[in-house]
């Protein structure tokens, strides 16, 4: 499975608490699909996930679901979502504040998501119908495309508002908002409700910094650096299994707050990782602290980890 299909399978696996959130979701869904339109509403996706979720989602925010599920001749492995009737699709324009016989062009109205909840999802719905995201041990970039300028430029005001400064192209006729820093996609992750791949990002960085490391100082001592590597991505996956289950939030202020700085900074040695703490800290006091985490992920592993 594609780095970007587990960060879908990870956003799609549950729906949206609130139904002005489910409405939201299926907005973005609906600007970034492949058939949004008077006369057919059509929805094509390669992910089983986002796929199972679908019919749910939209039962939640408009009480109806889909006038047929099949996969098409010619989309191997693609799920196609259908709604041609046409009180259904009045009924959803009329969610989005548009008229089926006067909508010229698509454009997102914001009204609809005035809530930063419901801009989350409805980011969440763009990217799951038409985003993309690249294994991040070959190069960092996020990305969700539409064919219609009025979305995108409206979409990218989003991401303003929720503090987050992407870039805009074009290729092949559509439209592009991108990021293309890890921390910046990291963190964007982290907000769409991809934690786990969040962290995989992160800890694909801690492998090519101390790689590029080792390449501008040839000179170091080989066995000290691949000591600081092993500890570092040791550290990075007792924080991701505490995170899974646990949950950072109900760690210790001071714990909390190392595995914070650890995932943000996990090309760090351990004197500056110190350092970057407020106030600073001993080397001791914080390979304390580190040895605390590793010791909640052994006692975690021995109860079974996150199985169940």
């Amino acid at each position: 499975m594609s780095f970007s299909s587990e960060v879908k399978k990870e956003i799609a696996k549950e729906l949206p608490g609130k139904k002005c959130c489910a409405v939201a979701m299926c907005y973005g869904i609906l600007l970034y699909c492949n058939t949004f339109s008077p006369m057919e509403i059509k929805i094509i996706t390669g992910s089983t996930d986002f796929g199972k979720m679908l019919p749910k989602l939209f039962k939640k925010a408009f009480g109806f679901g889909f006038d047929s599920v099949s996969n098409s001749a010619g989309e191997r492995g693609k799920g196609t979502f259908v709604i041609s009737d046409r009180e259904k699709i009045n009924t959803i324009f009329d969610t989005y504040g548009y008229s089926p016989g006067g909508m010229v062009a698509h454009h997102v109205n914001l009204g609809v998501i005035e809530d930063d909840c419901c801009r989350i999802s409805f980011l969440k719905g763009a990217f799951l119908a038409g985003g993309s995201v690249t294994d991040p041990t070959k190069r960092y970039h996020f990305e969700i495309a539409t064919a219609h300028y009025n979305v995108s430029r409206e979409t990218y005001a989003i991401f303003l508002e929720l503090s987050f400064e992407p870039k805009e192209t074009t290729r092949k006729g559509n439209y592009i908002i991108y990021l293309k820093q890890s921390e910046q996609i990291a963190d964007l992750l982290t907000t769409l409700g991809a934690q786990i791949s969040s962290m995989n990002l992160l800890s694909a960085k801690i492998e090519k910094g101390m790689t590029n490391s080792v390449n501008r100082q040839v000179n170091c001592d080989t066995a000290n650096v691949k000591k600081t590597v092993d500890a570092s991505r040791n550290q990075m996956e007792a924080i991701r299994l505490i995170a899974e289950t646990l949950g950072l939030d109900n760690l210790p202020d001071k714990l909390r707050d190392t595995a914070a700085l650890r995932v943000e900074n996990p090309e760090l040695s351990i004197s500056e990782l110190a350092e970057l703490h407020v106030p600073p800290v001993s080397k001791s006091c914080l390979n304390h602290r580190l040895r605390k985490l590793m010791e909640i992920s052994e006692k975690i592993k021995g109860q079974g980890g996150n199985e169940g």
